[in-house]
């Protein structure tokens, strides 16, 4: 995945030319701006944890159960790619497409023109992006386990996993999850015994935790943050098997929060033209808060299935998987 970072949330940052100048910065402009550029790596991993979740609105039977390794395939819209520094107060540049963490390009020029300091803008040049991906892979396994009453638990989990996008390195994820599934139309006998389809209602939770290395291209300095997602879902879905493919919808609502963490300096720029920022710790972004739709389908060859689901969001999302299902 991608690159360096660029950390303003501080109380003073140094710039260094040829003579060092202490600068105090205003604290919404540092968060706001540290937003636009990496909030799109965690905005994605979220769209992803809350897919994935079904293949179908029945219910296990009372121990019956399944087991399904699914990859999430967030779509980046064009928002997550770039970002417009002039829309952000005391920021400027004369490039509106800036790349944001998860962009493609040369670092622009941006001027921050500190309200609180009788000193000329400051000038800074943003790290070259060298992602040529406009997606994002999550892979996952999942367990759903029959408990009664029409009502299905779920959990998820991935271990300790490298990975790669861009010139970030040392890069790794790690997430857990819970969910339930319950059976409506068991509340309505009279009316629900007639409808010849399922429909339950769904919800659940993802944690992902994830430490990025990131290689400042201009100055060979290492620099490490952590990052953590919270996703949560909840889902009307309704399903219909016909011989051995059933399909599926879904109607939901998705929320995800990101805190970001460094502890340590993150330094931007080129030459003498450098800027050291000192980042704090539990930096959290604003929530990602939506309504989304999903559909999908489901082969059931004997005890192995094949399943396929688009989710329609703000942050697009396919998802494939391979499972073994029983009851």
């Amino acid at each position: 995945m991608k690159k360096i970072i660029l950390f303003i949330w501080l109380s003073c940052f140094e710039i260094t030319t040829n003579a060092q100048i202490n600068v105090s910065i205003n604290e919404n402009d540092a968060s706001s701006f540290i937003e636009s550029y990496f909030s799109p790596i965690g905005r994605s991993f979220g769209a992803g944890l809350n897919n994935g979740w079904y293949n179908t609105a029945k219910p296990h039977k009372i121990l019956g159960f399944d087991f399904t390794m699914t990859l999430n395939i967030v779509t980046l819209p064009k928002n997550a790619i770039y970002f417009n520094p002039n829309n952000l107060e005391n920021f400027s540049s004369s490039n509106e497409n800036t790349p944001t963490i998860l962009g493609n390009g040369d670092g622009n020029i941006i001027l921050y023109d500190n309200p609180n300091d009788n000193i000329n803008e400051i000038e800074f040049v943003m790290p070259n992006q060298i992602n040529i991906k406009n997606f994002v892979p999550l892979p996952m396994a999942n367990l759903g386990i029959g408990i009664g009453k029409k009502t299905e638990f779920n959990i998820r989990y991935l271990p300790d996993i490298d990975f790669d996008i861009g010139n970030l390195n040392s890069s790794s994820i790690n997430l857990w999850g819970i969910g339930v599934k319950h059976d409506l139309l068991q509340w309505i006998p009279s009316i629900g015994d007639a409808i010849p389809m399922s429909l339950s209602l769904q919800a659940a939770h993802t944690n992902l935790s994830s430490h990025f290395g990131f290689l400042h291209p201009s100055n060979n300095i290492n620099q490490e943050v952590e990052l953590e997602v919270n996703a949560t879902t909840l889902n009307i879905v309704a399903s219909k098997k016909i011989l051995f493919v059933t399909a599926h919808a879904g109607l939901g609502y998705n929320s995800s929060n990101i805190i970001f963490n460094s502890n340590t300096s993150i330094t931007l720029g080129k030459e003498q033209e450098t800027i050291t920022l000192k980042v704090p710790l539990d930096l959290k972004f604003n929530s990602e808060n939506e309504f989304r739709t999903n559909i999908g389908i489901r082969l059931n060859l004997a005890i192995i299935t094949l399943q396929f689901n688009h989710t329609f969001s703000k942050y697009p999302v396919s998802t494939i998987g391979l499972g073994l299902s029983i009851r």
